[in-house]
């Protein structure tokens, strides 16, 4: 298992104290969930829609890109790649009705599992006071729906942000940003917790502590090259390091 030691956790706590948003501090008091790879193993679900859906237009769209272009809101990844290959162009204006398309063939292969080992992360957070958000760019009511049934007593309505909450999705810091309002809390007091380049990009750039957890096909670089602060391959991992993060978070928000 890729356990970081207590070092190596120091010196990312560290970093992102003394980056550049000058805030110095941090004191964990809510965590941040995306949902796709990260609460739910649904990405490959995801992957194969997106590349059959994009295909009956005449789009081309690899299920690797999807990962790629995961938390982007879905209207604005047809958009953007329509956009970008000669001759589709004008398909960005079909953008809604792809995504339709998009959303019933995900929907049409059954309901993806819960990410292994992820409720009992949240369930060890909770114990330790954490506020729990999810914060996603999906519009897919056939897994938003299910969340507070799925994770009964650590996910509330309330505390969730989706596509239909924000106007600008990931990368944009605008989810991250909600989120934080929501649970009323300051960018040195949250963790983000992601499996996707674009929303590890829109936690870093709401300034705060991103933990990736790559769960898919994409090399690790493309998470940490987008400033994600730890970065470990399943939620157990995690769960492993979290109480040792969190002492450590703790400790040093002591120290000026």
């Amino acid at each position: 298992m890729d356990i970081i030691s207590a070092i190596g956790q120091y010196n990312a706590i560290e970093r992102h104290r003394e980056g550049g948003n000058g805030f110095g501090r941090f004191s964990p008091k809510a965590v941040l969930f995306d949902m796709d790879g990260v609460l739910y193993d649904s990405m490959r679900f995801h992957a194969k829609a997106w590349h059959e859906s994009m295909k009956q237009y005449g789009i081309d769209m690899s299920e690797e890109e999807a990962y790629e272009h995961e938390g982007m809101r879905g209207v604005e990844t047809i958009r953007e790649i329509a956009l970008q290959q000669p001759g589709k162009e004008h398909l960005a204006e079909k953008a809604e009705e792809i995504y339709k398309l998009k959303s019933a063939l995900f929907a049409s292969y059954g309901e993806p599992a819960k990410m292994k080992g992820v409720e009992d992360l949240m369930l060890q957070m909770k114990a330790d006071g954490m506020t729990i958000c999810v914060v996603t760019g999906s519009g897919q009511h056939s897994l938003l729906d299910r969340l507070e049934a799925d994770f009964s007593g650590l996910l509330h309505r309330e505390l969730m942000v989706t596509c239909f909450d924000v106007n600008e999705g990931k990368p944009k810091p605008y989810p991250y940003l909600q989120g934080l309002r929501k649970c009323g809390v300051e960018p040195w007091e949250a963790i983000v917790v992601e499996n996707a380049p674009l929303g590890v990009q829109a936690g870093v750039a709401a300034e705060i502590f991103t933990v990736a957890v790559n769960t898919g096909p994409l090399h690790d670089d493309k998470l940490l090259e987008k400033g994600a602060s730890l970065l470990y391959h399943t939620m157990d991992e995690f769960h492993q390091d979290w109480e040792t993060l969190l002492t450590l978070a703790r400790k040093t928000s002591q120290t000026p």
